[in-house]
């Protein structure tokens, strides 16, 4: 008897028609192209959440900033960013998501340019927030543009796979690009290395990635958009008060406004039948743990930035250019095992992967925090090579799982709710841990006598402006204060650090309970469904 090759399909199982259509939705060269033109405008977006870091101690000297300005200089993009994701993810959906990423990179080109000839720290301030308007504009269209041209999900977690990689190396290259430009150039060329790479971007985009949007696109929700940033903004203001040692009053009333706003705007989602975001995803437990894991594992990695960048330079006198190459080890593992996950993806069950990655950024932080002050630079080295594992890692399998429990039609939401946790992590690495750092300097740090008011004040604001003092005084002074300052931020450092690590392992058991499940298609999500154009 003569099998037919529809009868042998049949008998093992397998459907000629799915097996037909499978290998019809894989993406072929057009759409790997694609995917290298996406990549351009993540590099950069995440290359300025952190190319600041090498840059601070310059800006401080410069404007003569003080700890406060200082980080919102840092957080003040990153703040904006997070407000507006989710209103422009849902735009993106509804306008179309590759209009929406050609626009965002010509705004993101401009303010670069203002950015890099700010006059003043205000003025800084300003760009920055500019920055953050169209980078909002640029992130949920390349993840949302992602989850519907790779159809295939094995396809798709390589493609993701590869977002991710470039998110976490983008925010570790930031200080290495940094530390290249700055040994050759003031400090306002980090922010010019944007406008080559967005102008190649914006030449290239039209010709090999297709436009998508929502086929059936809710209306713009203006008030939902006011509640999302009216929650974002007071929230963290309120912890950088509180940090500061502001009026406790201010704090407890601005961290009620935010919270307010955030009630309002869910309720608001909950009543509307065409939600800007869909707030039920947050009840899919895989969902919502993805989130967390997103926003910790970036938590992690800009905190640590945040101050092995001034340790490097002002506390071990390394050139911005050394103390970035200190950190490319880092940066090389990030990527590695951000594709490395991919194959362990498809074998052990998400939660063990995640969970075991967030413990590798436990050991890096616990590491600091014993054994940590007044580290060597090989020594940040290896903590940052093992803090690199965690965040690429984690960041791959969580990405992930968020879009597979998200119709494609509604990928722009879903990625914006995804890159909302990465700029809220990357908000709160430096608000909390830059001000509990900042809070214990202040704490420890013991002026020498005979600074006059305005040099007692700069020394206490921030170790670049200690440091800057000191090159004024005296030779015993000058060693006084410079000792007492790197004493009292590497105490400072370790203090931050131990805190960071108990966040970590808490993380760790977060997804350990909450990614358990998830991971396939159409489980505990909305579905695969949906329509795109």
């Amino acid at each position: 008897m003569t099998t037919t090759p529809s009868a042998s399909a049949c008998v093992s199982g397998v459907n000629p028609r799915a097996a037909a259509s499978s290998r019809s939705s894989l993406a072929g060269r057009r759409e790997w192209l694609a995917l290298a033109v996406l990549m351009l405008p993540v590099l950069l977006v995440s290359v300025d959440n952190t190319v600041l870091s090498f840059a601070l101690p310059e800006i401080s000297r410069h404007f003569a900033t003080s700890g406060t300005t200082l980080l919102w200089i840092v957080d003040s993009y990153p703040l904006v960013l997070a407000g507006l994701l989710v209103a422009m993810g849902s735009l993106g959906d509804r306008f179309g998501r590759r209009r929406l990423l050609m626009i965002g990179a010509a705004g993101f080109a401009a303010f670069s340019v203002v950015a890099a000839f700010a006059p003043t720290a205000a003025s800084l301030v300003a760009a920055r927030v500019g920055l953050g308007v169209f980078g909002a504009m640029l992130m949920p269209s390349t993840l949302s543009l992602i989850r519907n041209i790779f159809t295939d999900r094995n396809q798709r977690r390589v493609a993701i796979a590869v977002w991710a990689a470039g998110f976490s190396a983008g925010a570790a290259l930031g200080p290495l690009l940094g530390g290249v430009l700055l040994e050759h150039f003031w400090w306002g060329s980090v922010f010019l290395l944007a406008v080559p790479v967005l102008v190649l971007m914006l030449a290239l985009t039209p010709a090999v990635v297709p436009e998508s949007r929502d086929s059936h696109p809710g209306r713009v929700d203006y008030a939902s958009i006011v509640l999302s940033i009216a929650t974002m903004l007071p929230v963290v203001y309120a912890i950088k008060n509180l940090a500061k040692g502001g009026p406790l009053l201010v704090s407890v009333t601005a961290a009620f406004i935010g919270l307010a706003a955030g009630v309002v705007f869910v309720v608001r989602q909950l009543r509307r039948d065409d939600p800007m975001l869909d707030v039920r995803l947050f009840t899919v437990r895989a969902f919502s743990g993805a989130v967390l894991v997103n926003l910790l594992a970036i938590f992690s990695l800009v905190g640590f930035l945040f101050f092995v960048s001034q340790h490097l330079q002002l506390v071990l006198g390394y050139s911005p250019l050394d103390a970035g190459l200190v950190l490319l080890p880092g940066l090389l593992m990030t990527i590695i095992a951000g594709l490395a996950v991919v194959p362990l993806a498809r074998r052990l069950p998400p939660h063990a992967v995640v969970s075991v990655s967030l413990l590798f950024s436990a050991i890096a932080y616990s590491m600091i925090a014993f054994l940590g002050e007044g580290g060597s630079a090989g020594f940040l080295m290896v903590a940052f090579v093992i803090l690199g594992v965690g965040v690429g890692a984690s960041e791959t399998v969580s990405n992930d799982l968020i879009l597979s429990t998200v119709p494609a039609a509604k990928a722009g939401a879903a990625s914006a709710v995804s890159e909302t946790a990465y700029e809220v992590g990357s908000v709160l690495g430096t608000a909390v841990l830059g001000s509990i750092l900042l809070a214990s300097y202040h704490r420890n740090l013991v002026l020498p006598p005979g600074l006059d008011t305005e040099q007692a004040g700069r020394s206490t604001e921030t170790l670049g402006g200690a440091v800057e003092v000191a090159a004024q005084l005296d030779a015993t002074g000058a060693s006084l204060l410079r000792d007492s300052a790197f004493h009292a931020f590497d105490s400072g450092v370790t203090v931050t650090s131990g805190i960071a690590a108990l966040l970590m392992i808490g993380a760790s058991v977060l997804a350990a309970w909450s990614l358990r499940g998830g991971g396939r298609d159409g489980r505990g999500g909305r579905g695969s469904g949906g329509s795109a154009q």
